[in-house]
């Protein structure tokens, strides 16, 4: 695995456990060589995952639409900022770059990024991993949600039941944990 898009708040949230895990998550990027491709601000858990990458010299890239450089404030340490026109051109080169997509803490944006890759990822337009760092629990009524779309019929089962509930849903509340999850994915899927 090269590279990771990372999808989060360009909030802090209500507990600084929430910013402690975006720096834990950038520094064991850093450690295994892993690029951070994510939304390409300086605030928020945003900037805190990126900053903890940059000081254990991995590489960073952001992607930022143009509109959003003053209001999200662009980083301006990046290893490299792509500027793009639109949502949907922003999601569409991480999507290119990254090797999997992790989901920390966010808000209504974090979640319409994860929802669309863990869709594609469903319709088998990839087949890269998907998790969420579950920091304080964050994400638990997220996966309940998830038990009731399987058992109402709306969604089938997972695939890759030895490594999580469901199907390239990926859960983890350690960085460490989650990378290593992403990494036993990885080599069930090879043939």
């Amino acid at each position: 695995m090269k590279a990771i898009a990372v999808y989060c708040g360009s909030g802090e949230g209500a507990s600084p456990e929430y910013r402690e895990a975006a720096a834990g998550l950038g520094r064991e990027l850093a450690k295994r060589g892993i690029a951070l491709v994510y939304g390409g601000a300086s605030v928020g858990l945003m900037g805190a995952v990126a900053d903890a990458v940059l000081e254990r010299g991995g590489k960073a890239i952001g992607v930022l639409p143009r509109f959003l450089r003053d209001r999200e404030i662009a980083h301006g340490g990046l290893t490299e900022l792509i500027l793009v026109d639109t949502m949907h051109e922003r999601k569409a080169k991480m999507m290119e770059l990254a090797d999997g997509f992790i989901a920390l803490p966010g808000g209504p944006g974090t979640l319409e990024e994860l929802f669309e890759v863990f869709t594609w990822g469903r319709l088998e337009l990839h087949r890269k991993p998907v998790g969420l760092l579950n920091v304080r629990g964050y994400y638990d009524p997220l996966l309940a949600m998830f038990d009731t779309m399987e058992r109402e019929g709306f969604m089938k089962p997972g695939r890759h039941l030895r490594l999580g509930r469901h199907a390239q849903i990926l859960t983890d509340n350690t960085p460490e944990g989650l990378l290593e999850r992403f990494r036993a994915f990885e080599e069930e899927r090879e043939p």
